[in-house]
């Protein structure tokens, strides 16, 4: 007998008809003697829906009230699933995230987890009842609904199995596992058996909707048992696990696991600031006041004793780095703020790179042939990234996948 902790995603819980189908499916697990506790997310597209109407109201209303919102989505799910198992003979109880007292810090809309009291839902267990706990909410320390951001659900999920000490976490979701890279992009995707816990953390950071990057990095930490799985069609879906665990350990075989892209990214351009010592804490430091979290950083060195500072941070927080750039630029005396929202990123991923050389050459040829300029580079021990124009986005996902072969699964 094993603890696992399932997590259903919006599309999973997208109707009665899905919902049933996934009370089934956790029967079935149940009936083979094991304890489950269930984690899910809203329906597909309720959250949108809230918090649009919310934002109708205020776009940049409070946060707090925001949360507060957007938690409900989650409430009816929990209740339904209840229904449903409880209809299917299985002892259930709902549960929201401030009923199982899951703790996070203040920071609303993208809270993080503090603490789980994981008392409840063992005593549940025990008692042949399976707990449905509301993914994606919390409670702070003034008793405010807090979320975790997007995918958060996974979050929670994964935290849970964490607290509960669980034998696996498995996360069903709409597709049958990790892709070397989106398949609606590049029809020759191909579904990777394994994946290293960094591979997918750097995955999920740079792009990649599967899983959300806090999960991976709470299995990571505590060495949770992660798999991800298809709701609707069965298989063995992917494992993510760490490196050293990888069977046969030739990890490096897999030169590139996959190709990771992201369209939420927006740059900014503070042009002419004096370039001298303090420079970019004086501009970056007021934009990690206001929140906002910056990704990638270019600083070019011009012959008059100025420089251009670059920078992206994510589309949503584009207005509010705007404002404190256009602010921070007068007081800076810079020549001006060059602003862009029609660029992605794309980046190749792999713990291969540690120790071939020439992945980055070969990455540049490949995208130049086709005649994509790279606007902006970073890397890092398993990653290459560029920011291109959003209009070569597919053709560099397609050209990079085919440059390194991941269509062909290594033997």
């Amino acid at each position: 007998m094993a603890l696992i902790v399932q997590k259903y995603g919006g599309t999973s819980m997208g109707s009665v008809e899905r919902i049933e189908h996934v009370a089934n499916k956790v029967a079935s697990w149940r009936a083979r003697g094991h304890q489950i506790v269930v984690v899910v997310s809203a329906m597909s597209g309720e959250t949108d829906r809230l918090l649009k109407l919310a934002k109708s109201i205020d776009p940049r209303g409070s946060e707090r009230e925001f949360d507060q919102i957007a938690a409900t989505g989650e409430q009816v799910t929990i209740g339904l699933l209840a229904l449903a198992l409880i209809k299917a003979g299985v002892p259930a109880k709902s549960y929201t995230g401030w009923q199982v007292a899951l703790r996070t810090d203040s920071a609303h809309m993208k809270a993080r987890i503090a603490s789980i009291d994981s008392e409840r839902l063992l005593a549940d267990l025990a008692a042949g009842i399976v707990p449905v706990v509301a993914g994606f909410q919390g409670i702070d320390e003034t008793g405010a609904v807090t979320t975790l951001g997007r995918g958060g659900s996974d979050t929670t999920g994964v935290a849970l199995a964490a607290a509960l000490k669980a034998d696996e976490c498995q996360i069903y979701t709409d597709v049958d596992g990790v892709y070397t890279t989106d398949p609606r992009v590049e029809p020759k995707a191909r579904r990777l058996d394994k994946i290293t816990f960094e591979e997918m953390l750097e995955m999920a950071s740079l792009g990649s909707k599967v899983l959300q990057i806090r999960s991976v990095e709470f299995a990571g930490k505590y060495k949770v048992p992660l798999r991800v799985v298809s709701t609707f069609v069965d298989g063995p879906g992917t494992l993510i696990t760490l490196e050293e665990d990888s069977p046969g350990g030739n990890v490096e075989d897999a030169l590139i696991s996959g190709i990771a892209f992201n369209r939420d990214e927006a740059q900014l351009t503070i042009a002419g600031v004096p370039d001298r010592p303090g420079i970019a804490a004086a501009i970056l430091g007021p934009v990690g006041d206001a929140n906002i979290e910056v990704d990638m950083i270019v600083q070019n060195v011009g012959a008059d004793g100025s420089t251009d500072f670059t920078f992206t941070v994510h589309k949503n927080d584009y207005e509010r780095a705007s404002d404190v750039v256009k602010a921070l630029a007068v007081e800076l005396g810079a020549k001006g703020v060059r602003t862009a929202t029609d660029i992605v990123k794309v980046s190749l991923v792999g713990v291969g790179m540690r120790s071939h050389a020439g992945i980055a050459s070969k990455m540049f040829k490949a995208l130049a042939v086709e005649g994509i300029n790279i606007k902006m580079i970073s890397t890092s021990e398993i990653k290459i990234s560029v920011v291109i124009e959003d209009k070569y986005l597919e053709l560099a996902v397609r050209t990079l996948h085919r440059a390194f072969e991941l269509d062909q699964a290594k033997s």
